[in-house]
């Protein structure tokens, strides 16, 4: 039984706002995946901010339309398709997939968008071996925190820095007595 015209229209409408909120667009081939399979890979995906959305090909077309930076998916619209569309951790949502993708043995990368340019499997693969966001804020994190000791000891050495050289001074002079003094005068007369 087919949908009525304003289900495709609702359809495409809300396909247009996930679209408003996303960051890159993977398409895969899932046929051959079980409902169960769909529904695991939903599951792994859903913490990355991700949407797994599975609609035909021409209600994504006309929800692609008249938007420049989705226009390259156009070339993808082909076959059995499921779209990945990812609004927050891009490189988690990669792994998540290839993870699934390991798992399953299944499902096929098309190909994907990002910022109005066409990906091909070998570019999604070399956005999902960046760190993630949390590992980058870790190192970020982590480099502020090495600045800052770093920081702190340099401060902390002035005045120790100080004190030693203003030690071996008064030893220097306390140790030689007036006789090094004597000496530095004859020197000088010499």
């Amino acid at each position: 039984m087919g949908r009525s015209l304003k289900d495709k229209q609702a359809m495409v409408t809300e396909i247009k706002e996930t679209l408003n909120e996303a960051q890159l667009i993977l398409a895969i081939d899932y046929q051959g995946l079980t409902v169960a399979e769909i529904t695991d890979l939903r599951q792994r995906l859903r913490p990355t901010g991700t949407v797994c959305k599975i609609t035909k090909n021409t209600l994504m077309g006309i929800a692609i339309d008249g938007q420049d930076n989705w226009q390259p998916m156009m070339e993808l619209l082909k076959g059995s398709l499921a779209f990945l569309l990812v609004k927050e951790d891009i490189s988690g949502a990669i792994k998540a997939y290839q993870e699934f993708q390991k798992v399953s043995k299944k499902t096929e990368l098309r190909g994907g968008v990002m910022e109005g340019r066409l990906l091909k499997e070998a570019d999604v693969k070399a956005i999902g071996d960046l760190p993630s966001k949390e590992q980058l804020i870790a190192q970020i994190a982590g480099a502020i925190n090495g600045v800052a000791t770093a920081l702190a000891v340099s401060i902390n050495e002035v005045p120790a820095s100080l004190g030693r050289s203003l030690k071996a001074v008064s030893e220097k002079d306390g140790g030689g007595g007036s006789g090094g003094g004597d000496s530095a005068q004859t020197d000088v007369a010499a």
